[in-house]
């Protein structure tokens, strides 16, 4: 059995990191709630100007637009979005299955993949695998829409370019503190807005132009989606660090309150020791 000293030590070490997990579940329960309500106000807006974009495919031709050409996906581009930091539970781990699942599905000899990656945790998982990036981008804590505009660009390009065929993200949807969702969607090409069979494509009259019309709204599309997802990816970071570290504190707790049950047992069983050498040591005497 350790000595009274050693248990002491790491009864304070215990609650040393017990205190540090208390103030780490707390920052993140502030900061949860800052995100969490720029993911509501960001929702409405990316869903209106996705249905929106999904009923303009149908009416425009493809050819209005590279972006909404259709090829078929013998190249395909991956953007993996995690975060900086760890102490968040599963987040990064289960992004990055998902992602592996992904890219050893389409990495056949007929299809090839091109990876890019948001968040340190990311870069530094794929690097070690030896992957090199199309565009690498660090940070997402301090997300803003430049930020997401930074990282539609080159994709767009690639994408128009011929580059890759389809572009695909893969993220974690917020649904509470307590779940989070991962999700691989593709974001190009556009999907089409599914018509009912009665129903048919209502044609629109287009200020200033088509063409101009479309190449201002498709590209501020792309990146309205990638703000969103890394809106939902910073508050479910949050959401699994606050959980996450709640569960290392009642860990600590109970660890704290085992091992002080041992010191407790350790000190009356060196009591008891020192109180039969003392009888033992007045017999002798008589």
């Amino acid at each position: 059995m350790a000595n009274l000293k050693d248990i002491r030590k790491r009864i304070n070490s215990v609650k040393s990191t017990q205190q540090i997990t208390k103030a780490m579940q707390m920052v993140a329960a502030s900061k949860l709630k800052k995100a969490q309500d720029s993911v509501v106000q960001a929702r409405p807006y990316a869903a209106k100007m996705s249905d929106v974009l999904a009923s303009l495919a149908v009416r425009v031709k493809p050819g209005k637009h590279p972006l909404l050409e259709r090829r078929e996906e013998k190249k395909v581009e991956l953007l993996v979005i995690t975060s900086d930091r760890g102490l968040c539970g599963g987040f990064n781990t289960n992004v990055t299955k998902a992602a592996d699942i992904f890219l050893k599905e389409r990495g056949t000899e007929d299809e090839s993949v091109l990876l890019s990656v948001v968040g340190r945790k990311a870069r530094d998982y794929y690097r070690r695998r030896g992957w090199e990036f199309q565009t690498e981008e660090l940070n997402p804590g301090s997300t803003s829409f430049s930020q997401a505009e930074a990282i539609a660009r080159p994709v767009i390009d690639r994408y128009v370019e011929g580059e890759v065929d389809a572009v695909y993200v893969a993220y974690t949807d917020f649904q509470s503190a307590m779940t989070q969702t991962v999700q691989v969607k593709r974001l190009l090409p556009l999907e089409p807005k599914a018509l009912a069979e009665d129903e048919f494509p209502v044609e629109y009259l287009y200020e200033p132009s088509e063409g101009a019309l479309l190449a201002d709204i498709i590209p501020r599309y792309i990146s309205t989606q990638i703000f969103r997802m890394l809106l939902e990816s910073i508050a479910s970071e949050h959401g699994s660090r606050m959980t996450a570290m709640d569960s290392a504190t009642n860990n600590a707790t109970e660890m704290t309150a085992k091992l002080t049950l041992i010191y407790n047992r350790a000190r009356q069983a060196a009591i008891t020791t020192e109180l039969m050498e003392i009888v033992s040591g007045a017999e002798a005497l008589n």
